[in-house]
């Protein structure tokens, strides 16, 4: 199983290193500027004042513990897969007229990397991959949710929390849904485990959805996720800025786990290592498998991939399985009359958290109406 998701899923080069950019003519990759239509229209939006906000900022940055300053991550072979200074371009505050402005925002927010405090006893690793890494204190030992891409990414990410919080064993990983960049780094975990078997939880249908997704379809959707992506782009402001949910999903060595305890229901309960845990089971939401996680002693809701900062796909370029809109925001507001009223804080596997129980709600309120949105406006 390894092999065939190393297979399906490790596709294109490293990044190149950008090239020289002229104002009026093709880059030495054949990227034009802009129009001066595009311009004119990328400047209008430019001033719209969601876009000015600098409340994000704050966020973003909020319970900043540490991180790699020149973290470069290589696979077996050498190759640069990860590498935030690849997007140092980035740096400038006003997009350039090839880049939309909420596109360059977004990337420059994404751009912040490193180990989080969410709330006493809970951590997030931000910007090692594509998605999240969280963290959550047992009495013993941590409880790992969505261990990234790879088992490379997985491993700095591991590395970073011991290093800043002290080594400590993995009581239980929880993979909160069946794509890549949730799982594909599990066998990175087994470097941090305890004594005694290590349960494995997530939602029912995981396994077989992330087979007919990364094996059964993975050769195509590997092919289409590197134009989904821009996986061949060089990193410049008129060729790979950002994807919405993060930068890209990190190349390397990809693996998966049989879970041990699956999450069949909501209102299911578990207890492991002293940290009690209420599950949601959300399947046909954002994946066809997924689940999220109340943790009740810290008030800390898991959204998994249900809700992120930004409008996620219905239809995904690289073809995963089209998602139900109805079903989505249904299972928001789920989520939001059992969880909601208790939840100080979300936080998700994509982005930087929502803190305080008003901001929480008003945000699971719009995740949920803008997917009822298009699927009333659709219909």
């Amino acid at each position: 199983m390894a092999a065939l998701l190393f297979v399906a899923a490790c596709s294109g080069p490293s990044p190149q290193q950008p090239p020289e950019i002229s104002a009026n003519e093709a880059d030495t990759d054949g990227a034009f500027p802009a129009t001066a239509a595009t311009g004119r229209l990328n400047a209008e939006i430019a001033r719209d004042p969601a876009l000015i906000d600098d409340e994000d900022w704050a966020l973003v940055r909020r319970g900043f513990v540490a991180r790699d300053d020149d973290l470069d991550i290589r696979d077996a072979d050498g190759r640069s897969i990860w590498r935030p200074a690849d997007y140092a371009f980035l740096d400038g505050e006003d997009a350039p007229d090839t880049v939309h402005p909420s596109l360059w925002r977004q990337a420059r927010l994404n751009a912040e990397y490193g180990l989080y405090e969410v709330v006493p006893g809970i951590y997030q690793v931000r910007g090692y991959d594509l998605a999240n890494m969280s963290i959550v204190e047992g009495e013993t030992g941590r409880i790992v949710i969505d261990p990234l891409t790879s088992v490379e990414t997985a491993q700095a990410a591991l590395a970073l929390v011991e290093r800043e919080l002290g080594p400590r064993p993995v009581s239980a990983v929880i993979l909160t849904h069946s794509h890549i960049d949730h799982f594909g780094g599990v066998e990175a975990i087994e470097g941090a485990l305890g004594e005694g078997p290590v349960p494995v939880i997530a939602p029912a249908g995981f396994l077989e959805e992330a087979v007919s997704e990364n094996v059964m379809a993975g050769v195509v959707m590997a092919r289409r996720a590197g134009y989904m992506y821009g996986t061949h782009l060089p990193r410049t402001a008129r060729g790979h800025v950002g994807s919405g949910l993060g930068k890209h999903p990190a190349l390397g060595r990809h693996t998966i786990a049989e879970p041990d305890i699956i999450i069949d229901h909501t209102g299911q309960m578990l207890e492991i290592d002293g940290v009690r845990m209420e599950f949601q089971y959300a399947p046909d939401t954002e994946a066809p498998a997924e689940l999220t996680v109340f943790f009740p002693d810290f008030q800390a809701w898991c959204g998994a991939e249900l809700v992120s900062r930004n409008l996620h796909n219905l239809y995904t370029l690289r073809g995963a399985q089209v998602r139900d809109a109805l079903a989505w925001s249904a299972g928001i507001e789920e989520a939001r009359r059992v969880f909601g009223a208790r939840a100080e804080v979300a936080f998700n596997s994509h982005h930087w958290p929502v803190w305080g129980a008003g901001d929480v709600d008003d945000f699971l309120v719009a995740q949920r109406d803008i997917y009822k949105y298009i699927h009333d406006q659709t219909l």
